[in-house]
């Protein structure tokens, strides 16, 4: 070796701190992009030259440095809050999927600013498609391979008919037996005069197939000791004037509740409400038929009703959409009904240093990266948090000290260089 390949030892020096210098630059000006990862250069000596070999062993001279590798950081960055439910953040090492439209590659990310396009898809900000797993049309998880996720923001959810109704309930066991002939004889409840020939009532609202919603009461008679009648009603005026009855509301239900010695329900407690056939002043569907479920008691306190449901309702809107915790976007009606949509799947890699990096904060899997496992958000794939973004990683006070030293070894490489040079003019000079 000669003074010459001493000079490209230098400049091997030059290279490998100015790629390093690279790295460096670029970490610190994505110090504020969402869910960036930093990187490292390590640095690797070149193939060495033997210049002779004795009893302590080999004589080697280096050849400089090169940069063997540049490692990507996928350490948790912290999070900010923000006031968007469509932006996430994980905890662990997901990553989420996304797609260009009408492509079948799959890019993975950690950056979660999603929002909704002007189709309803959920996209980042370079318009890729979010990957899910859709819901059934019933409301159970579909599961399936990961697709584009799509709200439509834009129809109504149509309206449903009620088909039961449940009410939770106590009954006062100390009310007295209604008698409306003062006669002795419990002759009970009388559509003519519901109030003054019940105990207690309760409205609730049920809905028609056209989603119009119709008031029905229900009145408790007290008939004898443990014994109540029930007769539920609706007002004429809602109804036919084919099957409407003679008073102001007509009877579309009624039947006894039995109670034991307890005060619990011993009887049924389901029965149908008299509905089939039964038209509606609006011409909805009269084939409408409603159960109706007593969750009764019969203690010697107040009359109450703790819950009362029932489960139709009317058409509705889009209101909003929502993420959880749990992936799963929903959508909110005007009508307040809500209907999952999807659920958000992530992606795990073996190394994901492997991945290579595709610009905008996504990355493309490799031989090296290994094949994604794909699941939902959890345990083992990551978890999710909702109005909130991962921050860089990128430790500013550690790249200003990697600026110090790569701009030392380039400077003392560019020395080395200096330094050949003037031994170069002395060789030269020798002839002079």
């Amino acid at each position: 070796m000669g003074l010459s390949s001493t000079l490209y030892s230098g400049v091997s020096g030059l290279q490998t701190n100015s790629e390093a210098m690279s790295v460096t630059g670029n970490n610190i000006s994505n110090s504020n992009t969402v869910a960036f990862k930093s990187s490292s250069t390590v640095f690797a000596d070149l193939l060495s030259a033997t210049i002779s070999s004795s009893a302590s062993g080999v004589n080697q001279v280096g050849r400089g440095t090169g940069l063997s590798t540049v490692q990507t950081s996928f350490s948790q960055g912290s999070f900010q809050s923000t006031s968007s439910n469509t932006d996430l953040a994980i905890e662990g090492d997901g990553f989420f999927m996304v797609s260009a439209a009408g492509s079948d590659e799959v890019l993975y990310t950690r950056n979660g600013a999603f929002s909704f396009d002007g189709d309803g898809y959920l996209v980042n900000a370079d318009g890729y498609r979010v990957q899910g797993q859709l819901f059934n049309a019933d409301g159970t998880a579909g599961g399936g391979d990961p697709t584009d996720i799509q709200v439509d923001m834009v129809s109504q959810v149509p309206a449903q008919s009620t088909s039961s109704i449940v009410l939770t309930t106590n009954l006062n066991a100390g009310s007295e037996i209604i008698d409306q002939d003062a006669d002795g004889m419990a002759d009970g409840f009388d559509i003519a005069d519901p109030v003054n020939t019940s105990n207690y009532s309760t409205s609730t609202s049920i809905y028609d197939a056209l989603g119009e919603s119709h008031q029905v009461t229900t009145y408790f008679t007290k008939t004898d000791d443990q014994t109540w009648s029930w007769n539920t009603v609706v007002a004429s005026t809602d109804l036919d004037a084919s099957v409407a009855g003679a008073e102001s509301a007509t009877l579309i239900g009624s039947g006894v509740l039995t109670f034991a010695s307890d005060g619990s329900l011993s009887g049924a407690s389901e029965f149908d409400l008299d509905v089939v056939g039964l038209a509606w002043a609006n011409g909805a569907d009269a084939s409408q038929t409603i159960a109706i479920r007593f969750d009764t008691t019969q203690f010697n306190s107040s009359s109450v009703v703790f819950s009362q449901s029932q489960d139709g309702y009317a058409p509705g809107e889009v209101v909003s959409t929502t993420i959880g915790s749990d992936g799963v976007i929903s959508v909110s009606y005007s009508n307040g009904e809500t209907r999952n949509v999807a659920t958000l799947t992530l992606a795990t890699f073996t190394n994901p240093g492997g991945l290579v990096k595709d610009g905008g904060s996504l990355y493309a899997v490799s031989a090296y990266s290994g094949d994604p496992k794909v699941g939902t958000p959890g345990a083992a794939q990551g978890v999710l948090y909702t109005n909130s973004l991962e921050l860089s990683n990128v430790d500013l006070s550690q790249e200003f000290v990697n600026l110090i030293t790569i701009q030392n070894g380039y400077s003392a490489s560019s020395k080395v260089i200096t330094t050949v040079d003037e031994m170069l003019q002395e060789v030269i000079n020798l002839i002079r």
